[in-house]
């Protein structure tokens, strides 16, 4: 992307602060994974155990904090478009099931950085990242595990294209162009 994503503006809020926003509409409190120096202005923050490892290790910092619950919803920043409405909804789905993870799946990938996740997942996190494995979706085969399949999402009315992210440059521009479209 050449720049830190989660300061990129989308309208008035940098998309730190948006994810912030809808996460405290859903949950009582968030967290914060990161560099604390850098992220400190935007509220309580926890830094990876694992650095330079990755999602699973940001992950398994979310986990293993001390404000870490039962069920715990993960929310990348760089997924704009996500709404709070599709996150009460995932949670929801998560207090419905036994499962250690509750992800949604949409064009064919599991969208583990959009999902609940267990506390007792931070212990599979956790040996997976001292073995220097860092991939997210092979540890649930190990876990319970709720995927609400795209079909379903499509029949409840959100669209799998919710989940597009943040990667480049180019991704950035068709993603302001389809949120300031949908706004109107």
């Amino acid at each position: 992307m050449g720049t830190d994503k989660a300061f990129l503006r989308l309208g008035n809020l940098t998309l730190l602060e948006h994810a912030i926003s809808m996460a405290k509409e859903v949950c009582d409190s968030v967290v914060l994974v990161g560099d604390k120096e850098r992220l400190r202005p935007y509220g309580w923050v926890v830094q990876d155990k694992f650095p330079g490892q990755g999602p699973l290790a940001g992950i398994h910092a979310a986990l293993s904090s001390e404000s870490a619950r039962w069920a715990n919803l993960v929310l990348s920043v760089d997924t704009p478009a996500v709404s709070p409405k599709f996150l009460k909804y995932l949670l929801k789905k998560s207090q419905e099931a036994m499962a250690v993870v509750t992800v949604p799946r949409a064009e064919g990938h599991l969208q583990t950085l959009c999902a609940v996740y267990r506390q007792q997942f931070a212990t599979v996190a956790e040996k997976a990242l001292k073995d220097g494995r860092n991939k997210i979706d092979p540890l649930f085969s190990e876990v319970p595990l709720q995927v609400i399949e795209e079909e379903e999402l499509k029949r409840l009315g959100f669209d799998p294209d919710i989940f597009d992210n943040v990667n480049t440059p180019e991704d950035w521009q068709r993603i302001q162009l389809r949120l300031s479209a949908s706004a109107r």
